[in-house]
């Protein structure tokens, strides 16, 4: 019983092992399709995420300022710091908008903000108000989703010559036409 000992050349199916890492890959069709998807994915996030984020940021250039403490950190690209800060005689608690920087810092850094004066509740550093790291993922996002665009396109077109040529079937390429039979 020797025979089969190095491992898969007998009758014996693969183990579930062997079937775990057995090297697999996409079709092209599934390729095609999975980089058209993260071309709109990123495109979609530089449209309609990132670039309102950049414009919010830079409506903001011109607003009041003052000096904010921040009071909760964390992803400030993502929108997920907070600050606190006095304006019109009240304090404001304020969460910072997406794109803004200043993630790396903690709780208890000052910061120069600006806000609308007839909403505090729109605030932004004050470093950020030139559009920021949303600026910048805006145009890394979009400049993505021509990476993944230009080969999904082409391997879809392709594919799709391909199946045509499949459809028309072989050609005849002798030059003349037939021999239907002769009357004689």
């Amino acid at each position: 019983m020797a025979g089969n000992e190095g491992g898969g050349s007998g009758t014996n199916p693969p183990s579930v092992y062997e079937q775990a890492v057995a090297p697999k890959s996409l079709s092209p069709r599934a390729g095609a399709m999975m980089s058209l998807v993260l071309a709109v994915l990123l495109g979609a996030l530089s449209v309609l995420v990132m670039a309102p984020a950049a414009r919010h940021l830079r409506s903001l250039q011109d607003g009041e300022r003052a000096q904010a403490t921040l009071t909760r950190s964390g992803s400030c690209m993502a929108g997920n710091c907070q600050v606190t800060f006095e304006a019109n005689g009240r304090t404001v608690v304020a969460d910072l908008p997406v794109g803004s920087g200043g993630g790396k810092f903690g709780v208890g850094t000052r910061w120069a903000v600006r806000y609308q004066a007839d909403d505090p509740l729109m605030v932004a550093r004050e470093e950020d108000t030139g559009g920021g790291g949303a600026l910048v993922l805006a145009v890394l996002s979009g400049a993505c989703a021509l990476f993944f665009l230009v080969p999904g396109v082409w391997m879809a077109l392709s594919l799709r010559r391909q199946r045509r040529r499949a459809d028309i079937g072989p050609r005849h390429t002798s030059g003349g036409t037939p021999d239907r039979g002769t009357a004689a």
